[in-house]
């Protein structure tokens, strides 16, 4: 039998609504990590973060519709045939504007074997960077996505 796992992306665990799918541990990869997630119209919500506390750089690729990574000051459209790498150490935020935005993210520790966060499990807790509070507004923005 093949060493092969195949799935339809509605069939990962989901996250946040279905805006973030567990991609890498529904597929079994150890190696690195991997996620879609999907944001809608005129989403701001994605929070500013970094990967200095894990040394992950990130990798994001368009599968659909457009998005914006801001990062050191600058802003770059992620669109189909559009690739773009982020170091472990630099802030970076997504927002989209009229049109969402279906992204495969994927991430690795340079020079180092992978090592997956707690919260990329299949019923794992939600990422960290969930926990900062949000307001009324943007609460009720994310229970509309």
């Amino acid at each position: 039998m093949a060493d092969v796992t195949v799935k339809r992306l509605d069939d990962f665990e989901a996250v946040f609504g279905g805006g973030m799918r567990r991609v890498r541990a529904g597929l079994g990869v150890t190696s690195f990590g991997m996620q879609v997630i999907e944001l809608p119209p005129d989403f701001s919500l994605y929070p500013k973060h970094n990967h200095a506390h894990d040394e992950q750089e990130e990798v994001y690729a368009s599968l659909s519709g457009s998005a914006l990574l801001q990062v050191g000051g600058e802003e770059h459209v992620l669109e189909a045939g559009v690739v773009a790498r982020v170091g472990p150490g630099q802030e970076r935020k997504l927002v989209t504007h009229e049109e969402g935005a279906r992204l495969l993210v994927i991430g690795g520790m340079p020079g180092k074997a992978y090592e997956p966060p707690e919260w990329t499990e299949e019923g794992g807790s939600l990422p960290p960077m969930a926990e900062k509070e949000l307001t009324e507004a943007e609460k009720e923005k994310l229970a509309e996505a």
